[in-house]
Parts: C-alpha cells; sequence; structure tokens
C-alpha cells in the first residue's frame, strides 16, 4: 500500500510540476511553430541527443496522460520526415500508453476488483473473449481519448504483450496522419483542419471494420458448420422444442406468447421431472414427514396427540399433489396457448429435420427454422458390483416403488450426501424408516461451506438417521437371506450394512442420447456444449435446463429457457448472454438450507475479497414463539461497503426468507436498503432485518458516539 500512494504522489506530482512550470505552453501549435527553428539548430548540432529527448519527453506525456500527445505527433514529422517520425511516434506513444496501462493497474486494479467484483469479472470474461478485438477497434477512432483506453485496459485483466502490440497496430492509420501533415507545419492553422468531417469518417470505418469482420467470420464459420447439409427453402415451424419440462414449456410458451409457430415434442408426461418425478412428489412427501414430526413433538407445544403413519395414503396425498399442478404443464394449455403439443420421441435427422416417432408408432417429420433442447437429466446409477440383482430405487423411481409398501420400509441406505440424498434421508427416517446415509466425501453438501454441512449434519443425526461420510460403497450383496451394502469404514475396514431398500442419489446427468446429436457431431461431455448465447455447435440449434448445465434447478432451467427462446426467434436482431450473476438454490432439509450468490469457500476460492456478517435465528421472537430457534443468516459483503457478495440461511422458512436477498442482488440494493425496510413483527423476515443491523452495528462511527455522549452528558449539567 505504501509502494502505491508513493507512486501515486510521485505522479500528482509530476503533473504539477507540468502545469505550474509552465512546460504546458510548449506544448500547442503556435509555440510548436514559433520554437520550430530553435528546436531544429539543436537538432542540427545534438541530432542524437535530440533524438533521445523528443522520444523521452513523448513517452513521458503520454505516460502521464498530459495534453500534448498530437502536437509532439506533428513535431515528430516536422522534425524527422515521414519514415523516422513515424517510428519514433509509434514506439514513444506505445511505450507510454503501456506505462499508463501498468500504473492504472498497478494502482487502482486491486481496489476495483474488491468494489466492484463480480461486475469486473464479467468485463475480464470478455476482454479474455474478445479484448483484442475491441481494444484495436477503439484505436483506429480517434474520436476516443487514447488516454482513458489506456486506463481503462489497465484496470482489466488484459496481458500487457498484447495490449502493447494491439496498440502498436491500432495507432498506425491515426499516427500516419498526423506524422505527414507534421511534414507542411507552416501550412497548419488549426487541428480541425488536420482531422476533416471525411477522414473522421474514415477512421470511424477503419473502427467499424474489425466488429464487420468479426461478423464476417462468424459467418463463414457457420458455413464450415453447415458444409454438407441442405438448408429447407422454407421451414414447417419457427420454433420446434424437444422436451416437455421446465425449459421445455417455458421455450414453448414464450413462442406461441410472440405469434411463432411452435411444436413441442415430449416422449414422457409433461411438466417432466421436476412434476412427476422430482420437485411435486419431493416436496409432498417432506410435507408429510414434517407434520409426523411436529406430532412427535406435540409435548412441547403442551400438547398430547397421536396418531401412526398410513403410508399409502401418504403416497395418495403425493398423487393428488402433482395432480393439482398437473393442468399448469397440461397438453390441453399449451394446445389452448397455440403450442402443437406432440406426444412422441424426437429425433434430429440432420440440423433442421426432426423425426418424431409417436405413441401410436406414426412417423412425422418437421422443419425448423430454431430448435431448443430440452431433454433433462437422469438420476445416475452408480457401477456398483451387484446392485443389479439388489433392491434399489433412483430419486426417479423411488415414488412407485413407495406406491407398493403398506408402511414406510425398515431399513433403508441412502447413497449419496448431497441435496437429493440429505432431503430423503431426512424425510424417510421421519416416515419411520431407520436410514444410513453413506457418502463418500469427507462431509455433506459438499458445495457448502464446513459449518453448513456440520449444521446439516447435526439436523439428520439428533433425529435418527446414521450419516456415514467419508465412506466408499464397495458393492451389494446377499447374505443370509437380506440384501447388504458392503462399505470401506475409514475405522473399522469393511462393513456390511443390511438393507430392504438401496436409495440411489449420487446426482444426476443430461440425457443426450437418442436425439440424434451425435450423428449430427454436436459435442457434448458433461452437457451440451453451448456459447453464452445457449447455442450449440449449429447456431440455430439451443439447449436450455439440465441437459446445458451448468446448474439442475427447475428455475435456472426457466431462466435459461428465456435466453434461448428468445435468441432462437430474434437473434438475428440481437441476442442475449444468459447471466448466472443471482442465482438462488435451496436444500428442503428441516430446516431448510438456502443460498445466493458466494458462500465463504467460493470467495476463497476464486480470491475475493469479503467482510462476513452473521445473525443468529436462536434471538428471533417469531423463531422462538414456533420453537424454531436454530440457525443463522450469514451475508458477504464488498470490503467496507454493504453491497452484497452472497448470503446463506440456515433455519426454518429459509427458502422463502432468502428472495428478499435475491432482489436486492438483483437490482443492486445494498443492506443498507434492507434495514431501512419495514418488517413485520413478529416475522421470519425480520431475520433479514436484524442481519443488516449487525451489519451496520459492527461500521457505527465510535468517535461520533463519544462526542455525542460527551454532549448529552454536557446536557445533564
Amino acid at each position: 500500500m505504501a509502494k502505491k500512494w508513493g507512486l501515486v504522489a510521485a505522479l500528482v506530482l509530476l503533473v504539477a510540476l507540468f502545469f505550474f512550470s509552465g512546460a504546458a505552453q510548449f506544448l500547442d501549435l503556435s509555440s510548436l511553430k514559433a520554437l520550430r527553428g530553435e528546436f531544429a539548430q539543436w537538432q542540427l548540432a545534438h541530432p542524437g541527443l535530440f533524438l533521445a529527448a523528443f522520444f523521452l519527453c513523448y513517452v513521458a506525456v503520454t505516460a502521464l496522460s498530459l495534453p500534448g500527445a498530437v502536437i509532439l505527433t506533428l513535431g515528430a514529422g516536422a522534425f524527422f520526415g515521414l519514415s523516422q517520425g513515424f517510428l519514433v511516434a509509434s514506439f514513444a506513444s506505445t511505450l507510454g500508453a503501456c506505462c499508463a496501462f501498468l500504473c492504472a493497474r498497478f494502482i487502482a486494479r486491486d481496489w476495483v476488483a474488491q468494489r466492484f467484483s463480480s461486475s469486473l469479472k464479467k468485463i475480464d470474461q470478455g476482454i479474455a473473449r474478445e479484448g483484442a478485438l475491441y481494444l484495436f477497434s477503439l484505436r483506429l477512432v480517434p474520436l476516443f481519448p487514447f488516454f482513458l483506453i489506456n486506463l481503462v485496459m489497465g484496470l482489466t485483466n488484459m496481458p500487457l504483450r498484447r495490449f502493447y502490440w494491439v496498440s502498436q497496430l491500432g495507432m498506425v492509420p491515426g499516427t500516419l496522419v498526423y506524422v505527414n501533415a507534421g511534414r507542411s507545419l507552416s501550412e497548419i492553422d488549426g487541428l480541425s483542419g488536420i482531422l476533416s468531417p471525411g477522414l473522421i469518417a474514415s477512421f470511424v470505418m477503419l473502427g467499424i471494420f474489425p466488429l464487420l469482420a468479426k461478423r464476417i467470420v462468424e459467418a463463414l464459420k457457420r458455413r464450415r458448420v453447415y458444409k454438407g447439409w441442405s438448408r429447407p427453402q422454407r421451414f414447417d415451424r419457427n420454433l420446434l422444442v424437444i422436451g416437455g419440462g421446465a425449459a421445455g414449456l417455458v421455450s414453448a410458451y414464450i413462442g406461441a406468447t410472440v405469434r411463432a409457430k411452435v411444436t413441442l415434442v415430449e416422449a414422457g408426461a409433461m411438466g417432466g421431472d421436476c412434476l412427476n418425478t422430482g420437485c411435486v412428489p419431493s416436496k409432498a412427501l417432506i410435507k408429510a414427514a414434517s407434520v409426523v414430526h411436529q406430532y412427535r413433538r406435540a409435548e412441547r407445544y403442551g400438547l398430547q396427540v397421536g396418531g401412526s403413519v398410513d403410508l399409502p395414503r401418504v403416497m395418495e396425498r403425493v398423487r393428488r399433489a402433482i395432480a393439482d399442478i398437473e393442468p399448469h404443464d397440461s397438453v390441453e394449455r399449451y394446445t389452448g396457448l397455440g403450442v402443437d403439443v406432440v406426444q412422441g420421441y424426437a429425433r434430429l435427422v440432420d440440423p433442421w429435420t426432426v423425426e418424431i416417432r409417436r405413441q401410436n408408432g406414426e412417423l412425422q417429420r418437421l422443419t425448423a427454422a430454431s430448435v431448443v433442447i430440452a431433454s433433462g437429466a437422469e438420476p445416475v446409477v452408480p457401477p456398483l458390483p451387484g446392485l443389479e440383482t439388489a433392491p434399489f430405487v433412483t430419486s426417479e423411481t423411488l415414488w412407485q416403488r413407495l406406491e407398493s409398501y403398506a408402511k414406510a420400509p425398515e431399513r433403508v441406505v441412502v447413497l449419496g450426501g448431497g441435496p437429493i440424498g440429505c432431503e430423503l434421508s431426512q424425510a424417510l427416517q421421519r416416515l419411520g424408516s431407520a436410514v444410513v446415509q453413506v457418502e463418500m466425501a469427507p462431509r455433506l453438501l459438499l458445495r457448502e461451506d464446513a459449518e453448513v454441512s456440520a449444521f446439516a449434519e447435526h439436523c439428520l443425526r439428533r433425529e435418527g438417521v446414521e450419516v456415514l461420510t467419508n465412506t466408499p460403497a464397495l458393492r451389494c450383496e446377499f447374505n443370509d437371506a437380506e440384501h447388504c451394502l458392503v462399505v470401506d469404514d475409514s475405522v473399522a475396514g469393511e462393513r456390511t450394512i443390511p438393507f430392504d431398500l438401496l436409495v440411489c442419489a449420487v446426482g444426476r446427468r443430461p440425457r443426450l442420447r437418442g436425439f440424434g446429436l451425435e450423428e449430427l457431431g454436436v459435442p457434448a461431455h458433461s452437457a451440451l456444449e453451448t456459447n453464452q448465447y445457449l447455442q450449440t455447435r449449429f447456431p440455430h440449434i439451443y439447449a436450455a435446463g439440465d441437459v446445458a448445465g451448468p446448474y439442475q434447478f427447475t428455475h435456472v432451467a426457466a431462466h435459461q429457457a428465456w435466453y434461448a427462446s428468445v435468441n432462437a426467434l430474434f437473434g438475428r436482431f440481437k441476442r442475449f448472454a444468459v447471466d448466472y450473476r443471482v442465482i438462488p438454490a435451496v436444500t428442503y432439509l428441516d430446516p431448510e438450507i438456502a443460498r445466493v450468490g458466494l458462500n465463504e469457500a467460493e470467495a476463497g476460492e476464486q480470491g475475493i475479497a469479503y467482510d462476513v456478517t452473521r445473525y443468529d435465528i436462536a434471538d428471533l421472537d417469531r423463531a422462538l414463539c414456533d420453537d424454531r430457534a436454530e440457525g443463522f443468516v450469514k451475508i458477504l459483503t464488498s470490503p467496507g461497503r454493504d453491497r452484497i457478495l452472497g448470503v446463506t440461511i440456515v433455519g426454518a422458512n429459509a427458502g422463502e426468507l432468502l428472495a428478499e436477498y435475491v432482489l436486492a442482488m438483483k437490482h443492486g440494493l445494498g443492506l443498507g436498503k434492507v434495514l431501512a425496510t419495514i418488517h413485520s413483527y413478529p416475522t421470519y423476515s425480520e431475520a433479514n432485518k436484524y442481519a443488516a443491523g449487525e451489519w451496520r452495528k459492527a461500521r457505527q462511527p465510535e468517535r461520533l458516539l463519544g462526542w455525542l455522549q460527551r454532549y448529552f452528558s454536557w446536557r445533564l449539567k
């Protein structure tokens, strides 16, 4: 820090010296013309010294962002001629620009990174991708102040070498114009005569040319991608969507809203995994388990309640929840919106043609100007020896299996310590199963901070779930008429765990096969490869939802669907890069775990500085009334500011409490705004206000408060 302030002081001193010494008067056109004879005599007497002094003066003026670089460029032409003058001005201006670039980086880059980390990260990504092109375009247009370009680029992550050579090339046309004009210095009456409107227009066209060239390159790439394929003369549909889950439904809805001709193809039940085997049934089951848990704790509220779990009736309620929501995603609703809904299997036979095998066996072919692939994801079945002969289910097939039970299975093993594994472990334990949860990683919920993982494990253990972390599963066996899972216990070695039902919740992978993507050569590894506009290898084929990654959430699928469908329908006019800056996530344990933005682990990995503010929900009045006084709100903010970088909430209704912070982060509202907002009493939402109050309390002006204390003491006299 001392070095930075020392450099700032030196730069300020040099700039002040330049103006107060009167040196500025020598860097205007009239002075240059008046003193040309004297400078020429010095040059004639000491040519090498004059060249070195002129070069260093040019570097200093450019490095300090002083006015006069244009005059010096004219002088280069006047004193050295076109060839030598151009070389002197070109290298001196570029070297000076690099000095200004490095000063800005050294002095202000860290400060800007701390205060505007997320914005700067996005800018850095753009600079890494296309920074050279945009810098080159800016250098070609003299309307942009070159000194400002030097300083702004220094705040980005552009490498110095790239900045140097792009600047050297980009300033060639302007330097040549001014150096050539300087050869006839006596005939120049003003700088406006050098840059005529026509010449400025020419420079602007030069600046636009790289951007046009980029478009031309993109067109050539598209042509190469589509080489060998015959584009139809006309299309049957504006948009064809493969998959009727969250991403597919939103894509089709948007297309129908703008009156495009849309076909939606779904092989299974409308609504996808979320409605039929994921979010909806799991939350209905979790609610039933929560009610059971409250019954068992009734004495804490002074109540005496009896009852047992009727699993068939629980599953009946789960089915009813699905049925109640089903009309929102139904064929009838989307047909009514104007979408052509086809139930069948879709396969791309060429980039524009989709072959659909309907459920009755009939084949249909449709051509589409744009395609959105929203095929979702499926549970991962681990390659565990003996698993194929064991009674196992995934998060997708669990529901059908539970339908067959008269009561909850007695012994359940849950493989996996992610959100799905934790949620199902707690719910099944509450419904009457004895659950053992097995996770090979060192802790549960590996993406959360360690204290959050520890809290989740504590909650599961106190309800009777046996949690085994750092414990790889080895194989399934059938011993003594019962199925067993053999694990590698870090303490006892191999351990055998008998079970009646094994739930595999080790993750989900995108559905990529069977859609013709392999034959078309569309790259896909852990997910379909897309650019920032959600385009695949073929620019008119988009992907959205779990199949595209990087987040497997229903709300993110809907979020991506907007970008995919809008870009597909209107991309020739304007494309939108998908925005992942504010993504909320909730793990529906009891109490819930909710997060948006960065946690401490992620901030540390990314080298982002932060302050931590924490509020303990054990102090919240409403939580005390409800006997739910556990958990916390943890907020990460930019150092010394109330700008929110991320929030983690652990506690009752955490998913609902998080919405206030999602809104604040999305619209740039700080903790000061949260603190100034009235929250109803007594509610859980007050935790957000109190957390903001903790932030303010830690930054209260102690010196001012001391003076106020003296003032009020004096008033008592």
